[in-house]
């Protein structure tokens, strides 16, 4: 479904949050160890088809600062929200139109293994929900494409996807996200 990003007033919308959580691993153990989850949010900035900008946790902002990633759980640890990236619409630069959010299992775990994760979009200005997914018990994939924000007619729409992918990385994942950049 298309939203336009506007406010209760009707006015566009200028800040988007994705937030992402989920809860540490309480099994198995291996050799002594609890085996980690460590999943990751990410942002991918696209001018028409041409990727041209990633944040993620190898690389906390964009290049003009408009994107930010703020910090990197790796372990789950905590109440509420573990990974938060906020974007400022109104700083990006011009030729980008699509920013597509994405998660991804950098531990390998797939989504049905993970307790508790969840990853969702909010109009950060009004703390309204856009769109909400629940991780846990979706599927044997490892990756998910969230939803897209697009600039059409120089006015941002917001689209949910929830698609699943197969992908650790945000790298691994670009081949596959073809069917979501317009």
């Amino acid at each position: 479904m298309l939203t336009v990003l506007r406010d209760a007033r009707d006015v566009p919308l200028e800040h988007v949050t994705v937030a992402l959580g989920w809860d540490p691993a309480t099994r198995p153990r291996l050799l002594g160890r609890r085996k980690g989850i460590d999943l990751n949010v990410a942002a991918l900035l696209f001018a028409a088809d041409r990727l041209v900008d990633v944040v993620y946790h190898e690389q906390l902002s964009s290049t003009d600062g408009s994107v930010r990633l703020h910090g990197d759980s790796i372990t789950g640890e905590g109440l509420g929200d573990d990974e938060i990236i906020s974007v400022d619409l109104s700083r990006l630069s011009t030729r980008v139109t699509t920013v597509l959010f994405l998660v991804t299992s950098y531990t390998g775990q797939s989504f049905e293994r993970i307790a508790n994760a969840y990853c969702r979009v909010i109009d950060t200005a009004a703390g309204t929900q856009l769109a909400r997914h629940e991780l846990t018990g979706g599927g044997s994939h490892t990756g998910l494409v969230l939803g897209r924000v697009r600039r059409v007619g120089g006015v941002w729409h917001f689209e949910g996807i929830g698609a699943g992918l197969q992908a650790r990385h945000p790298v691994e994942a670009v081949p596959q996200i073809g069917a979501y950049i317009e």
